[in-house]
């Protein structure tokens, strides 16, 4: 086995593809200190950000996905394809990686088909329920796929799949123990019951709508509300964070403390969240988002309810039934308790080293 290896991963675009690449490249160092590790990711994108903060190095592939309308960007398509694919090609050839890993965004598409065509091992981590169609075209030529649901053999090749689960933040695994920690991070009032609101890194437009809506109903409940809205709201919905037992956030930093501090979560129903959820075992409300290829994060979130582990409402549903779901929900410990109890059986907390082992087996 060599004793410094090199390892490009991709993925980027949300915090559902970057948090995963980080956690595999932090299991990867944690066994090969002296790997060498390098991120591509799309220009303009969050991983620009996020994967420096996390101390690796990231090179820009300009590259971004179709519009469902006509727009500019659609007509520069097949020329940012081109560029992208140029490119993989100059940085694979330069940084001659062992190993290849792609955890989704558009940005890993072009650096997976160049690797697969140079010969390097690739290695396609999917976290959802129902695949994308960039993913479904890589796995034909992928040496190992590790998928996070059951049953995805109408998508990828039986023979090169392997049933691991999502990589979570290795924290989140003993967040039980951190109760009174996270109380007191959050300045909660310990008496009272706190709802935990999630719209993925970005935010969750529908959500924060509900959550202005509801506020005061939901208050009335006798609950203490932590509302990440995401950076693109922060602005707007900040000034409820003036209201007593609301605190709005634009971004959290320890997850680990607040699924400590949840008693009960809405949340979007992203592959990363569902993963998380599962993990920290919290009573859960999924409100998915309609405008995602494929309706993914409604299979994912069935997917949970239909093993009783979650509670499902749909955008559409929330005028009619959201008052009278979350009443019944926050009344009932009983409930809360069958939720968390049923979701935890559904997480599969050594996801990261599973997928890692799966990478090492190729190293030449």
């Amino acid at each position: 086995m060599k004793k410094n290896p090199k390892f490009i991963i991709s993925g980027g675009g949300t915090g559902g593809h970057i948090y995963p690449a980080v956690a595999i490249a932090n299991e990867l160092k944690n066994r090969f200190p002296n790997a060498d590790i390098l991120f591509v990711g799309a220009k303009d994108k969050m991983e620009m950000q996020k994967v420096p903060q996390a101390g690796y190095p990231i090179e820009g592939l300009w590259i971004s996905g179709i519009q469902r309308k006509l727009t500019v960007d659609n007509a520069m398509f097949p020329f940012k394809l081109i560029s992208s694919l140029s490119k993989s090609f100059g940085i694979l050839k330069s940084f001659t990686p062992d190993v290849v890993v792609g955890t989704g965004g558009f940005a890993s598409g072009a650096v997976l088909k160049v690797a697969s065509m140079m010969g390097i091992p690739t290695v396609i981590q999917e976290q959802n329920s129902y695949p994308g169609i960039t993913n479904k075209l890589l796995s034909k030529k992928a040496n190992k796929i590790c998928v996070a649901y059951e049953n995805l053999e109408r998508f990828f090749p039986k023979e090169n799949m392997i049933l691991t689960g999502n990589p979570v933040r290795q924290d989140l695994i003993s967040v039980s123990e951190k109760r009174f920690e996270a109380i007191a991070y959050f300045n909660l009032d310990p008496s009272k019951k706190t709802l935990l609101v999630l719209g993925g890194s970005l935010g969750a437009r529908r959500i924060n709508q509900l959550l202005e809506k509801e506020l005061d109903f939901l208050l009335s409940q006798n609950v203490q509300i932590i509302w990440q809205c995401g950076k693109l709201y922060f602005e707007e919905y900040k000034r409820f964070s003036d209201k007593e037992n609301v605190q709005v956030l634009s971004f959290i930093d320890r997850m680990d403390l607040v699924y400590a501090a949840a008693d009960v979560v809405i949340s979007r129903s992203g592959a990363s969240s569902v993963s998380e959820l599962c993990i920290v075992g919290k009573p859960v409300i999924f409100i998915p988002s309609p405008n995602v290829a494929e309706d993914h994060q409604t299979k994912n979130a069935k997917a949970i309810v239909d093993k009783n582990g979650a509670i499902l409402l749909k955008e559409s549903e929330l005028e009619n039934q959201f008052e009278t779901v979350f009443q019944d929900l926050i009344s009932n410990g009983e409930k809360q308790n069958e939720l968390s109890k049923n979701i935890k059986q559904l997480a599969l907390p050594n996801a990261t080293k599973d997928i890692v082992d799966e990478i090492v087996k190729l190293i030449k």
